[in-house]
Order: structure tokens, then sequence, then C-alpha cells
């Protein structure tokens, strides 16, 4: 399964419904994990159900509603205005509500997942909340290049000297918005592990400056820096204070 079905999939998920036992909705929900993408659009979507279903909860039916429809299908010769009557104006406040929500589902939003802020904040939110499996685990940094060029059409990566002289830990590739972004993990001595992302600066419409690396909010318990070079756009982050990444840079 694509993210594409995916999506087609969970468009039709009721969460805590006999959907939870279903093995196509299970395959989907496990791709949403995996998949930083997908699951930032499944997060939305279902923030947009919910709303939907708090804002349906909030209009209060009538106790006589059930007897006053039974009496207006009774007396049938009687001509009245269907929007004057109580019991249709709570109809007609329900309908007002459902069709401005379909309107704003449809109007075009502003997309915050296309900035660099919003990049770094899902990869480095993501190292704290799940650690990734490595799609290779080695010491060997010349190795984790080779491999991750291999992975991305011989892509070539500048690395700071600093940087160069860790040995490794493993790395990965990852998806964020259709794009790989090459992850390396490095040890940093003391018991302290190092976070590099590495992607296509085209990504952004505000990539980071080139060659002068900027710190951002602390995310969790990690300090990141950012920085551009070429065509790829960097983040580091690890434990600890600026001044200690600044020592990698």
């Amino acid at each position: 399964m694509d993210s594409e079905r995916a999506k087609e999939v969970l468009l039709l998920y009721r969460p805590g419904t006999a959907d939870d036992e279903d093995p196509e909705f299970r395959e989907a929900l496990d791709l949403a994990r995996r998949d930083p993408e997908l699951r930032q659009w499944f997060d939305e979507h279902s923030a947009r159900q919910s709303m939907i279903r708090n804002r349906l909860k909030e209009i209060a039916v009538p106790a006589e509603l059930k007897q006053q429809i039974l009496e207006r299908i009774a007396v049938r010769d009687r001509v009245t205005v269907w929007w004057q009557q109580p019991v249709w104006r709570v109809l007609a406040a329900a309908a007002v509500i459902v069709l401005l929500i379909g309107v704003t589902w449809f109007l075009p939003r502003p997309d915050p997942g296309k900035s660099f802020a919003a990049y770094r904040q899902r990869m480095v939110g993501d190292i704290q909340r799940m650690y990734p499996a490595m799609d290779m685990v080695t010491t060997n940094m010349a190795g984790i290049l080779e491999y991750l060029a291999q992975k991305q059409d011989r892509a070539t990566y500048v690395l700071p000297q600093p940087l160069k002289k860790l040995p490794g830990i493993g790395c990965a590739v990852l998806d964020w918005r259709s794009r790989k972004v090459s992850l390396i993990c490095l040890d940093a001595g003391q018991q302290k592990e190092l976070y590099l992302w590495i992607v296509d600066r085209t990504v952004f419409s505000d990539p980071p400056p080139v060659d002068q690396p900027q710190f951002g909010k602390k995310i969790g318990g990690l300090t990141s820096a950012s920085w551009s070079h070429d065509d790829k756009a960097y983040i580091l982050a690890g434990p600890g204070s600026e001044e200690f990444i600044k020592r990698f840079l």
C-alpha cells in the first residue's frame, strides 16, 4: 500500500470502532506511523473530523422534536413557512454549520508544512518521540556517506570538518513531502549522540542561510543549528547547549 491509497482508506476510518480490527485500516495506520508526511496529513484530517463532531454535538435537539415532526406530517393542509418554525430553525442552524465547515474545508489555506521551521520541528521532534530504525549501522563515516550517496542518486554532502572526524552510529533515509531526507547519527562521546539531517534546499521557500549556521529554539531536550551549502539544507541537533553544538560546526 502506498501513501495515496492509505489516504483513501483513512478517509473512511472511524476510530474506536470495528475499523481498528480491519486489516486494510491497520495497514494504512501503520504506514501513517512510519511516513512523516502521511502522518501529518492524517493528524490534520483527524483534527478536522473532531472539530466537525464537536460542532454538531453543540447543537441542542429539542426534546419535543420527534412529536413536532409527526404533527407536521399529519397536518398537511396547513400552509406554513418552514423556516419560521422553531424546530426547523434548529435544523436550519445545523445545516448552516455543516455548510460553513464544508466551505472552510475547501478554502485555500497557507501550507506551513513547506516552511523550514515546520521541517525542523518534525525532524527533531520525531527523533525525540521515536528513534527511527537505521538502514545501516556502522562507525565508518565514509561508508555511511557512500551508502547515502547511492540512495540519493550520487548526491554529495559537505560536512564540517569536526563532524567528519566523529565515528558514526548509523544512517537512514526518511521521507519529507515526497522528498528523501538523509539522517546520519554520530557518536559525540560521553554517551551523547548527534543527529544530522540533509535534504535538498529547494524543498523550502525559506531555506537556512548559506554557510551561516543559525540556532533555533530547543525542541524537547535538543539544541539544533541549521545552514545551507550548495543545493542542500542541513540540521545538526544534539543534547546540551549551543556552545556544545558549535564545537562540531
